[in-house]
């Protein structure tokens, strides 16, 4: 199923398109915002400097801390009457975030999130629970009023109070969930603590996950658990929030919805755009936003892009599944590291899940890393000899393919601190030694 006719716009057309939608957004944003006027000027640059989209490539580059430099409205560019709701970040390493949506922008993210949930093969008949947190949290109202807008009933459940959420999950007889893809599974592990029967229990048929980095071993973990297809979807408040890309049926790859938003990758150090194919720091312009457009975010986020057709008639771009962000990969004593290559080595070893944490320290003058894993019900923990060699295999792989050095911690399961949203996966002590 496909929800709009704009998801299989020829490329031509789709180009044509993306080219009058970058000029209005250019055009707006040079009148109405000071911030990117300065920028133009210092690049010695205008709106009619811009006539097509490959001309996108002569425009500044927005940051986070352009973001909060500006806080709270000073990269609006509209005047606050016209904002009918704002989101904003946690503000945990510094001012929030804060951005605004016009009623045509709330019309956008439900149009993109239609897709998302067509996608996923959602209809009228279905019930979604809504696990995802809601309040200044982009993720729970942008699931919330895609799923109305496909016509399903919305369970908004929020984030939490995992007890509950099995319950209203099984009684309400939802078919479809919405969470971050580490909930998900500590509600698995909790529906078999509490005695239910997932594939008796409960009518899943589907899942919509995301926000944050997941392996292919975490996401086919969850698909398995709960027996349903695994939807993954992307996003960020600084762009709309979720609903700038999910997959289809046909491909793990993510359909990015590029007549609303326009991806490109870079290379973070230099700067450049790096040809389709070549991993490198996703960058998103905003093609429709009216109250808070953005011009060449970096978003942080590692990825690819592919533009070979796919079997589901989509022509729209696709990117690979993050893989990590610039700004959490470890450096361990010379080597690059993402969590998200950590976790695809331990999907691959029996006797532990997929629950860890990596913790980074400093011996000396030398970095130390821990990763501290859970191991599964059916490991025997007073078995030394089982244990000594469950380490060594997963120390050995590791090395062999990430080519770091890490101190493996196991522990019993349910040990590790669950999260209710975005799970905490590493713990960097270095900076405080």
């Amino acid at each position: 199923m496909i929800w709009s006719k704009e998801e299989t716009l020829p490329r031509h057309k789709l180009t044509e398109l993306q080219t009058e939608r970058l000029k209005d957004t250019v055009a707006r944003v040079y009148t109405n915002v000071p911030f990117y006027q300065k920028k133009f000027e210092e690049l010695g640059i205008t709106p009619a400097d811009i006539t097509s989209i490959d001309d996108i490539v002569k425009l500044p580059f927005t940051k986070k801390k352009d973001l909060r430099d500006n806080y709270p409205f000073g990269l609006f560019a509209v005047k606050k009457d016209a904002v009918v709701r704002i989101h904003s970040s946690s503000g945990t390493t510094g001012k929030p975030t804060v951005v605004g949506y016009t009623r045509a922008d709330l019309d956008t993210w439900n149009e993109v999130m239609a897709r998302v949930f067509t996608m996923a093969g959602v209809t009228s008949e279905d019930t979604s629970h809504n696990a995802y947190g809601y309040g200044l949290f982009t993720g729970g109202l942008g699931l919330h009023y895609g799923a109305e807008t496909v016509g399903a009933t919305v369970v908004p459940s929020s984030g939490g109070f995992t007890s509950r959420q099995l319950m209203l999950m099984k009684d309400f007889e939802a078919t479809v969930l919405t969470s971050t893809p580490s909930f998900a599974l500590h509600m698995a592990e909790a529906a078999v603590a509490e005695g239910y029967d997932i594939k008796k229990d409960f009518k899943l048929k589907c899942g919509i996950f995301g926000a944050e980095p997941t392996s292919l071993g975490l996401k086919e973990e969850v698909a398995r658990v709960w027996g349903i297809h695994y939807c993954e979807i992307y996003g960020l408040s600084e762009i709309i929030g979720p609903g700038v890309s999910a997959n289809c049926f046909e491909s793990s790859d993510l359909h990015v919805f590029e007549d609303h938003f326009y991806p490109e990758i870079i290379d973070p150090k230099t700067l450049e755009v790096l040809p389709l194919g070549e991993k490198g720091e996703l960058v998103i312009t905003s093609l429709t936003k009216q109250a808070f457009p953005i011009i060449r975010y970096r978003t942080g986020d590692i990825t690819s892009l592919d533009r070979t057709p796919c079997k589901c008639g989509r022509t729209h771009v696709r990117m690979k599944s993050v893989m990590g962000r610039v700004d959490d990969m470890l450096i361990v004593n010379g080597v690059n590291v993402f969590p998200s290559q950590v976790e695809h080595v331990l999907a691959n070893i029996e006797g532990i899940t997929l629950n860890y944490q990596i913790i980074a320290d400093k011996k000396g003058y030398l970095d130390k890393l821990e990763i501290m894993v859970e191991v599964t019900e059916a490991m025997p923990l007073d078995s030394i000899g089982s244990l000594e060699a469950l380490k060594k295999k997963i120390q050995h792989e590791l090395l062999n393919n990430l080519y770091i050095n890490a101190e493996i911690k196991l522990v019993e399961p349910r040990t590790i601190e669950r999260s209710v949203g975005k799970a905490v996966r590493v713990i960097d002590k270095r900076n405080n030694s």
